[in-house]
C-alpha cells in the first residue's frame, strides 16, 4: 500500500497498525520502518488535533522569541508526545543539542518562497530560521570562519546563523542551497574559491 493519492488522505484514512504495517520493511540508511511509522503516527495525530501541521507549528510561535528554536521544540514535542519514544532519528529535539538538520531545512523550505524554497507557511520571518547544518555547511563554516567551533552541533548552527545575520539579518539561510552545493561538489575546489 503507497500514500496515494496524497499523504494528507493516507494518515487520515489509515489507523496506527496499517501504518507500522506499510513500513516494516523500509530502510534508507539510518532510517528504518518503525522511525517513518511513529513519525507518521505523530503528524497523523497532529492534523486530528490541530487540523495541519502549519497549525500546530504556530501554536508554539511566538513572533517575540530571537529564533525558531522554541516553536520548533514545542512542534516536535507535540509530533512525539502520541507515542512512547526514547529518540526518533527523524523527530531529534532541539533540547538535546543536536544540530538538528532536517527540522531546519524542513523550515526553510516551508518559511522561504523563491527559486529553491517552495514556502507556503506564511507569517513566519525568514529571520528567524536557523542554517541547516551538516558537515558539508560546517567545512564551509569553518572556511569562512563563520564558526570555530569543531563539532557540527546546535550550538555550531546558531553560530553560523547568527554570523549570516551579520550579512543579512532579514534571511539568514539565504545562502544555505548555493554553499552546501559547493560543499558537496567535489569538482569544485572550495579553498580556491575563497582565496
Amino acid at each position: 500500500k503507497t500514500m496515494k493519492p496524497s499523504p494528507f488522505l493516507f494518515l487520515k484514512n489509515t489507523n496506527t497498525r496499517e501504518i507500522y504495517k506499510t513500513f516494516s520493511h523500509f530502510k534508507h540508511r539510518f532510517t528504518d520502518g518503525n522511525a517513518v511509522s511513529e513519525m507518521l503516527y505523530g503528524i497523523k495525530h497532529v492534523i486530528e488535533k490541530y487540523g495541519s501541521l502549519y497549525r500546530c507549528f504556530m501554536s508554539g510561535f511566538n513572533n517575540n522569541d530571537d529564533i525558531i528554536l522554541p516553536a520548533l521544540n514545542a512542534f516536535v514535542n507535540e509530533l512525539t508526545s502520541f507515542y512512547d519514544v526514547r529518540q526518533n532519528s527523524l523527530l531529534p529535539s532541539p533540547e538535546k543539542g543536536s544540530a538538528i538538520k532536517r527540522l531546519n531545512l524542513f523550515l526553510r523550505w516551508m518559511v522561504r518562497y523563491d527559486e529553491v524554497d517552495p514556502g507556503g507557511w506564511e507569517g513566519i520571518p525568514a529571520s528567524k530560521l536557523v542554517i541547516p547544518l551538516d558537515t558539508h555547511m560546517h567545512k564551509i563554516g569553518l572556511l569562512l570562519k563563520l564558526t570555530e567551533r569543531k563539532q557540527a552541533n546546535l550550538q555550531t548552527a546558531l553560530e553560523i546563523t547568527y554570523a549570516f545575520r551579520k550579512i543579512i539579518p532579514e534571511d539568514p539561510v539565504r545562502y544555505d542551497f548555493a554553499l552546501t552545493r559547493m560543499g558537496i561538489r567535489k569538482e569544485l575546489d572550495f579553498h580556491e574559491f575563497i582565496r
